[in-house]
C-alpha cells in the first residue's frame, strides 16, 4: 500500500490528504434538515447527515488527491450508527480509489492490540470465513506502551499489505509535555523516530517504508531533525492550515525526491464554506468550496518545494 500511495502522490502532484472529521456544526443547513426529516434528530439522522456531506465533498475532491484521513472519534460520538457512517465513508473512499488512512491513534498490548489491528486493517475469522471488518489501508498508532503496542499490527500488516503512521511528535500545543522530556540528553521524540525507523527497515515497499510517522506541522525544525533520524518513512503531517502550518514551514518534511510526506488538512478543506475567502460559495456549495481549498493547498505546498530547489 506504501507503493500505491507514492503512485498516487506522483500522480496527482499533490502530497496532502483530507481529513474527514465532520462535525455538526461543519455539516449545511440542507444536508442536516434532509437527514432529520428521514431519521429524526437521533443519531441515525446524526450520521446519516455525516455521511451524505462526506460524500459530496468526496465525489468533488476525489480527483485531485491521493489520500482521506478519517478521524474515527467524530463518527464514535455517534455511536453505533456513527460507527456505520464510518465504514460507509471507508469504503466508498476505496471504491474511488483513494488510499484511505484510519485516524484510530490506538495503542494497546496483547491481544488487544491484535484484536485492534484484526478490525481495522485485518481480517477476522468467523467459522470458515475470514472477513475484512473496518478495512482501512493505513492506521495511526499511539506507541507510549512500547513495542508490544506495535508488533501486531506490522504482524497484520505485513499479511495484508497495509501500513501504519506511528505517533512521534504531535501537533497539539502541550505535546512536549511528555514528548520533548529529555532522556540522555535527547527529546524523546527523536528516540521514537529511531524506533520507527528500525521497525521499518524490515517493512519496506519499493522506496519507503510501510512504517511512517506522525510529525506536527507546527514543529518544523523537529521536522528537519526527525526527517534525517527516518528517511526512508513516509511522515504524515498534521496542523496545515487551521492550526497555523504553511507551504513554507514544511519543505523539510520532504526528502529530495520530492516525496516522504503527505500533509494533512481537515476543517480548513471540509468547512472551507466558513472561511471568509470562499464565503462566495455559499452553504449550498460547500463541495465546491472544498475543492477550491484542496487546490489552494495543492499550490501552496508545491509552490514551497519549488521553491526551495
Amino acid at each position: 500500500m506504501i507503493n500505491k500511495l507514492t503512485a498516487k502522490i506522483q500522480k496527482t502532484k499533490a502530497p496532502i490528504v483530507v481529513g474527514l472529521d465532520p462535525m455538526l456544526n461543519y455539516i449545511p443547513k440542507h444536508i442536516q434538515e434532509k437527514a432529520f426529516q428521514e431519521f429524526g434528530e437521533t443519531l441515525e439522522g446524526a450520521a446519516e447527515a455525516i455521511w451524505q456531506f462526506n460524500k459530496e465533498i468526496v465525489d468533488k475532491t476525489y480527483d485531485l488527491i491521493p489520500s482521506v484521513k478519517p478521524q474515527i472519534a467524530m463518527y464514535e460520538q455517534f455511536g453505533i450508527p456513527g460507527l456505520q457512517a464510518f465504514k460507509k465513508t471507508v469504503d466508498y473512499c476505496r471504491e474511488k480509489d483513494l488510499v484511505v488512512i484510519g485516524d484510530i491513534k490506538r495503542g494497546d498490548i496483547g491481544s488487544t492490540s491484535a484484536a485492534y489491528a484484526t478490525g481495522h486493517v485485518g481480517k477476522v475469522q468467523v467459522g470458515k470465513n475470514r472477513i475484512a471488518a473496518f478495512d482501512e489501508d493505513f492506521v495511526t498508532l499511539n506507541p507510549y506502551m512500547g513495542a508490544d503496542s506495535i508488533y501486531p499490527f506490522i504482524d497484520v500488516c505485513k499479511e495484508e499489505k497495509k501500513g501504519m503512521f506511528i505517533l512521534v511528535k504531535t501537533s497539539n500545543p502541550s505535546s512536549g509535555d511528555f514528548q520533548d522530556q529529555l532522556v540522555d540528553g535527547r527529546p524523546l521524540y527523536e528516540l521514537v523516530g529511531e524506533k520507527v525507523a528500525q521497525w521499518g527497515e524490515d517493512f519496506m515497499g519499493d522506496s519507503y517504508s510501510y512504517v511512517g510517522a506522525v510529525v506536527g506541522a507546527t514543529y518544523p525544525e523537529m521536522g528537519k531533525t526527525l526527517r534525517k533520524i527516518m528517511p526512508k518513512s513516509y511522515i504524515l503531517v498534521p496542523g496545515y492550515g487551521a492550526q497555523g502550518g504553511q507551504g513554507k514551514d514544511l519543505v523539510h518534511f520532504f526528502n529530495e525526491d520530492g516525496l516522504g510526506a503527505i500533509v494533512n488538512s481537515s476543517r480548513g478543506i471540509i468547512a472551507a464554506y466558513k472561511q471568509e475567502k470562499y464565503a462566495n460559495f455559499g452553504e449550498e456549495n460547500f463541495a465546491d468550496a472544498a475543492r477550491a481549498a484542496v487546490e489552494a493547498m495543492v499550490a501552496d505546498i508545491n509552490g514551497a518545494l519549488e521553491a526551495a530547489k
